[in-house]
């Protein structure tokens, strides 16, 4: 596709030998001068040339590597990146808020996911305050017109920072010595969810110079986003009184993101960057729920546990009302800055290069809750029936505004909290590259990386002044009517005006012991890789040794339910040697055979590793959801062995068939574990101060009665699978692209406290069919990802442990250039909105305390939404 009978490019093929040699280990530097004396740069985009780049990236690489490349400026793939690591064989997408937020790789959690911006760490948090705190990334901090490529390193080598066990995602950044001198991109969207029936703005840019020698240049790109999210959907009140509750969620999302690069070349051998980033998102959010209560004698059938699975309702309640309405209203942000200094320099026998840099993320949630008991249990009547996978209601009245309530109400005073989290690194990263002529080794690699990480959760309690409780009618705080799952209409909350009244009586937080702690990681690593090639042989050998020394702060429990006033310290260490082993054989001109094997590690998850003794459920006036959790600092790693064998035939520029198989045996594992009905000299407030609590599970009269969870090394499981992946395009404008993974994990059941022995946000069967069309001014593409069922494990949270349904969601983008410089662009995301259902699957002989998550029971279900947009993008 030459640029006389295409558009005016930014990227050339050129990019493909750069990228090829980036991926592989293969030292480009060397041959620079001869690639511009021997490539003539066809500057081209598109799709097609876009699909091209990624197979030559897998191609020339000595690792297992996939690659997805922008097919412009601006132009990722999809409007999303976790959408865009979706599309490839082997990862599975996350999409509990309708972004792809976390991945996971060839069957390993989310969890065991590395992300790594430009090949360093960049801090992330959650403003979700019912979420753990984790080691992965949350994608959708991340707009997709700042990334210029991703790398997915599905096997290890030994310069690779370790931690991904499935694998290894690198979000790639433009530089400004990629782009022509004063290249300009700008985009603006109108964005139209199907279940909020809003339209918000997204607006993008980027502006990259040089000068004329080439020896300096600067690119400063941003993009902003407003999106009014709304997930309609049916909840479980972890048995409370039988409840469901039809919901709605809605949130203000406002993303911003800016990025600024640097470089300057003083000489032909430095390289000197500069690389500034800032990602906010403001996530402010109201849950809104009526809890129905069927009431005693309505049921007309239970499940293997007990619960009732159709209900009768002929006089609604719990002893308080018929149903409970509530809206838990929360003041969110999240913000990651990252400063990153880099350097290449390059003599006649080695390359020098490093980094160093800091990032820094941090969350805050504040959160009130407006709650009142409704009236009218002839509302009520009718039928649920909840032996299928989604609840059903048949009632009387599904409509509801704000005369559901008492004619003035205010915020609950035992509800405001204030809890920031906080993330940060400092690293230090030293690279020496030699290249050698000793038969078939060609270089040598080593180098060394510290890292300093630190992470703290904190909760606050408010200190409420009840006299200055605001009192408003009911009306003022729910003005309006909104859609909520199960085809009901509930009042519409002005969450601005609850979190500004529940501020108002406010005076002041009082830090609780039970929620504060920190993780404070010291990790060094130092490695030694040796390069080899001879005319059909290449890859790379190496060992990387690894040293963490751990401690957590936190404030201790004492035998009788007290807090020390004081921070106790716990300490532990812990080292690796980690070998890698990457072989890629020619069998012929267009067929490679390949493969890897390697000892890798993740480290625990942050929840896991606090010391701290929290209490969760200790004041939210829910029953059955107190929980004593304790974490271990002294934990090791997730630890796994890994291999994989592949065969992958080029039998096109544009045309890909491959087949791989895959193994990882988990030596090493993070567990944890429950104990329910446990007395810990703490009595519960819910089961002394709300008759409809009901009797405490220990007994009459005991409200000291905890589910103690701690977490623990367990040991086994395995993860076996293959991947199959063709692509091809055609000189008529079309083309395709097909993938499928199968991944079948074990892990013995007692690892985890639902006593289901399968790995989290493992999906056995996923699969990826792409189509597209492109001619000169015009293309289009059709895409469908599914993934069968897979766990989710939030316990000791709300949430709980539960099965996700098979899911599929399908996508349509396309472009028409109206001139050369000038874009309309259109895309629509899950299209056939796909439903979010989630069943109860727990062991029956689980140590979880919630009894809806047994036998398949509907605990959480959510309606798919589309969402549509359209665009303007100019280029110069």
């Amino acid at each position: 596709m030459l640029a006389n009978n295409f558009k005016k490019s930014l990227l050339a093929v050129n990019v493909g030998l750069v990228l090829s040699a980036s991926v592989s280990g293969i030292a480009y530097a060397a041959d620079e001068n001869q690639v511009k004396e021997d490539v003539e740069v066809i500057e081209v985009r598109g799709i097609r040339a876009s699909n091209k780049e990624n197979i030559n990236g897998k191609r020339f690489a000595n690792s297992v590597v996939d690659v997805v490349t922008a097919e412009d400026v601006g132009k990722f793939p999809d409007g999303d990146v976790g959408e865009s690591l979706a599309r490839i064989s082997g990862v599975s997408v996350s999409r509990q808020f309708g972004q792809g937020q976390q991945v996971s790789i060839r069957g390993a959690s989310a969890q065991l996911t590395r992300t790594l911006l430009d090949g360093h760490s960049i801090a992330s948090t959650s403003w979700f305050d019912q979420q753990a705190v984790d080691r992965s990334f949350n994608y959708s901090l991340l707009p997709s017109e700042l990334v210029g490529g991703l790398e997915v390193y599905k096997s290890s080598q030994a310069n690779i920072v370790e931690g991904g066990i499935g694998g290894t995602v690198i979000v790639k950044t433009r530089k400004p010595f990629d782009l022509d001198a004063n290249t300009i991109f700008g985009s603006l969207k109108g964005d139209y969810g199907s279940v909020s029936e809003k339209t918000d703005p997204e607006v993008s840019g980027l502006y990259s110079w040089k000068n004329e020698d080439e020896s300096f240049g600067v690119l400063i790109s941003g993009a902003k986003s407003e999106i009014d999210y709304q997930r309609n959907g049916i909840e479980s009140s972890g048995g409370w009184s039988g409840a469901m509750a039809p919901t709605t969620f809605q949130q203000d999302r406002e993303r911003t993101a800016l990025y600024a690069a640097f470089q300057y070349q003083p000489s032909e051998s430095l390289l000197l960057g500069l690389n500034l980033t800032s990602l906010e998102l403001g996530a402010n959010n109201a849950n809104t729920q009526i809890i129905i209560f069927p009431g005693e004698g309505s049921c007309e059938k239970q499940n293997l546990s007990g619960n009732c699975v159709y209900a009768n309702v002929t006089n609604a309640g719990n002893g308080s009302g018929p149903a409970f309405f509530q809206t838990w209203a929360r003041k969110a942000s999240m913000e990651s800055d990252t400063i990153d200094f880099d350097w290449q320099y390059e003599a006649d026998s080695f390359i020098f290069k490093g980094r160093i840099g800091k990032t820094e993320a941090e969350s805050a949630v504040t959160t009130a809750n407006f709650g009142e008991y409704s009236t009218n249990p002839a509302d009520f009547n009718g039928t649920i029936d909840m032996t299928g996978d989604v609840v059903n209601y048949n009632i009387a009245n599904k409509s509801y505004n704000a005369s559901i309530l008492p004619a003035s109400i205010g915020p609950q005073t035992w509800a405001p909290e204030f809890n920031p989290d906080n993330d940060e690194e400092t690293y230090l990263n030293l690279d020496f590259e030699i290249p050698l002529d000793l038969g078939v080794i060609t270089g040598i690699k080593t180098g060394f990386r510290y890292a300093d990480h630190k992470v703290t959760q904190d909760q606050n309690g408010a200190n409420v002044n009840a006299d200055l409780r605001p009192m408003r009618s009911a009306s003022e705080y729910y003005p309006g009517t909104v859609s909520a799952g199960g085809g009901f209409v509930l009042p519409e909350p002005n969450m601005e005006l609850m979190i500004a009244d529940s501020l108002a009586m406010t005076e002041g937080y009082t830090q609780r012991p039970q929620g504060y702690g920190t993780v404070e990681e010291e990790n060094t690593a130092i490695y030694v890789m040796a390069e080899f090639s001879d005319d059909s042989i290449r890859g790379n050998v190496g060992l990387r040794y690894i040293s963490t020394d751990i401690e957590s702060d936190y404030y201790d429990l004492s035998a009788t339910g007290e807090y020390a006033t004081t921070l106790t310290t716990d300490k532990a260490d812990y080292s690796e040697f980690l070998p890698s082993f990457n072989m890629a054989i020619d069998v012929t001109e267009d067929v490679i055979l390949r493969t890897s094997a390697a000892q890798v590690i993740s480290r625990p998850n942050y929840a896991d590793l606090f010391a701290t003794r929290s209490l969760a459920g200790y004041t939210d006036n829910r029953p059955l959801n107190e929980v004593l959790q304790s974490g271990n600092v002294g934990l090791n790693p997730f630890k796994a062995f890994q291999a994989d064998i592949g065969v992958e035939w080029y039998f096109s520029a544009d045309g890909l068939l491959s087949l791989t198989y895959y193994t990882k045996d988990v030596s090493s594992f993070i567990s944890t574990q429950q104990q329910t009905n446990q007395q810990i000299g703490i009595d519960i407030p819910v089961y002394q101060n709300n008759p409809d609590a009901g009797e405490p599970p220990c007994g009459a009269g005991v409200y000291d009665c905890w589910t103690v969870s701690k977490s623990t090394n367990g040991s086994g499981g395995s993860i076996e699978g293959i991947e199959f992946q063709v692509q091809d395009a055609f000189d008529n404008g079309f083309g395709y692209s097909f993938n499928y993974t199968y991944a079948d994990t074990e892990a013995p059941a007692e690892n985890y406290p639902d006593r289901v022995g399968v790995f989290s946000d493992s999906s056995k069967n996923t699969y990826n069919l792409v189509g597209f069309y492109e001619q000169d001014n015009f293309s289009a593409r059709l895409a469908y990802n599914w993934r069968s069922e897979f766990i989710i494990r939030e316990a000791p949270g709300w949430y709980g442990n539960r099965e996700h349904k098979a899911y599929g969601q399908l996508d349509f983008s396309a472009t028409y250039s109206v001139t050369d410089y000038l874009d309309v662009t259109f895309e629509g995301i899950n299209l056939t909105e796909e439903d979010s259902v989630q069943l109860g699957n727990n062991h029956e002989s689980t140590t979880l305390p919630n009894p809806d998550l047994l036998n398949d029971f509907p605990v959480w279900s959510f309606e798919g939404e589309a969402r549509y947009k359209v665009g303007v993008a100019v280029r110069f």
